[in-house]
C-alpha cells in the first residue's frame, strides 16, 4: 500500500514577478514572543514556480511544497486567492 504524502500549502502576497517563471511570495504569519507575550508578526519569502506568468506583482496566490525544481525553488503557485487592487 503506498502512502500519500500531504503537500504543505501557503497563502502570501506576490512582491516580485521579475523572473521568468518565477514570482517571490511572501507569507506572513502572526507568532507569540516566548518572553513577552506580544503578537509579533514574522515573514518569509518564498520562489515559487509560475509557468504561464500570470500571477502580478500585488496578488494574493496560494503556493504548495513540491519536489526541487532548481536550486532556491521548492515550491508551485496553484491558485489566486485575490487579485491586486488597481491603484
Amino acid at each position: 500500500m503506498t502512502q500519500t504524502k500531504v503537500k504543505r500549502t501557503l497563502i502570501g502576497k506576490v512582491v516580485s514577478d521579475k523572473r521568468a517563471k518565477t514570482i517571490t511570495v511572501l507569507v506572513e504569519r502572526r507568532v507569540k514572543h516566548e518572553l513577552y507575550d506580544k503578537i509579533v508578526i514574522k515573514s518569509s519569502k518564498y520562489h515559487a514556480h509560475d509557468e504561464n506568468g500570470e500571477y502580478k506583482l500585488g496578488d494574493i496566490v496560494e503556493i504548495t511544497e513540491s519536489r526541487p525544481l532548481s536550486k532556491t525553488k521548492n515550491w508551485v503557485a496553484t491558485r489566486l486567492v485575490q487579485k491586486a487592487s488597481e491603484v
